[in-house]
């Protein structure tokens, strides 16, 4: 195991809008995935927040037409390869086990890695670095935004997208860190109950889980992520006998059917780049209009509330 740290994991965070930027610098002068040309299929490998990123990459190329499917890498039967086939393996240590055992008997594989002398790049056909640059506090959270984009960056290129709006997602950080005093105090208590549940639409579900995940991660705090339209069927439950705090990312057709839910039983709402009636607190953020920059930014609410209670030693 990673050893972890909350003031570092913070300044992790603090150092987002530095890298981003780094990282449009390079993209500016740079084509990551100038090697791939076409693929009727693209497999994704991963665990965790490689995985969740990836789910969505691959939904947006399903999309548009391409056969496409987020792995578990731990799974047996992954579908095999083909000449026609890119299989894009995902770890920012570029160590996880699950991952090298998925590639191991392939042919042939796209590294997508922080760590360009990992055991996963040394292997690989070509490899694409995230250069998120070292997360010191032990917990994934540039590498996730920087997968995040380098996965777009790859859906672009396959389906003709347009540019990537990195530079807004830094200012849109940028806005978060600079305005805590305003905000983060008061989400941390709203949220405190008997766990966190992250409620995002299906095209940006990598924010619930991730903001899940970083509540277990860091404080050790009971949450699971929940897409807005399956809540209703299968999370609501909970509202009944829980504390239930509810993190939206609000933006699905179905966010009126929860709200409802949620209203209806008392919960507590904090609402996260837009505005939804009845929310307890509602943080907006700069660009928080471009879905893009939203899915790319929204989920650092969670991560420093984590770290907020994880220095305190909530949990």
């Amino acid at each position: 195991m990673i050893a972890v740290d909350p003031a570092l994991f913070r300044a992790d965070l603090e150092a987002k809008p530095a890298t981003l930027r780094a990282l449009a610098a390079h993209l500016a002068t740079h084509r990551p995935w100038e090697f791939v040309r076409r693929a009727r299929r693209v497999i994704f490998l991963g665990m965790g927040s490689s995985r969740y990123a990836a789910q969505v990459a691959a939904r947006r190329l399903r999309v548009a037409g391409l056969d496409a499917s987020a792995e578990y890498a731990s799974a047996e039967g992954t579908p095999p390869p083909s000449d026609d086939s890119l299989v894009v393996a995902i770890s920012a240590s570029g160590t996880s086990q699950e991952t090298l055992d998925a590639v191991a008997a392939l042919p042939s594989y796209v590294a997508l890695t922080n760590e360009p002398d990992s055991p996963l790049a040394q292997a690989a056909a070509h490899t694409v670095v995230m250069h998120a640059g070292a997360e010191r506090g032990g917990v994934a959270c540039r590498s996730f935004q920087h997968t995040q984009i380098l996965l777009d960056a790859l859906v672009d290129q396959l389906t003709g997208g347009g540019l990537t709006p990195i530079v807004a997602a830094a200012e849109a950080t940028d806005d978060l860190l600079t305005r805590r005093p305003e905000w983060l105090a008061r989400c941390g208590d709203l949220l405190k109950g008997d766990g966190v549940f992250p409620i995002a639409p299906v095209e940006r579900i990598s924010s619930a889980l991730q903001s899940a995940l970083m509540f277990r991660e860091g404080p050790r705090v009971p949450a699971d992520g929940c897409e807005t339209g399956d809540w209703s069927h299968v999370d609501v439950y909970l509202t009944k006998t829980l504390r239930y705090r509810a993190l939206l990312f609000p933006g699905s057709r179905y966010d009126g059917p929860a709200l409802e839910w949620l209203h209806g039983r008392g919960s507590t709402i904090v609402s996260v780049g837009g505005e939804v009636p009845g929310a307890a607190q509602v943080v907006r953020f700069r660009h928080d209009d471009d879905l893009r920059v939203r899915r790319w930014t929204e989920t650092l609410v969670a991560e420093l509330v984590a770290a907020e209670w994880w220095a305190q030693g909530a949990g």
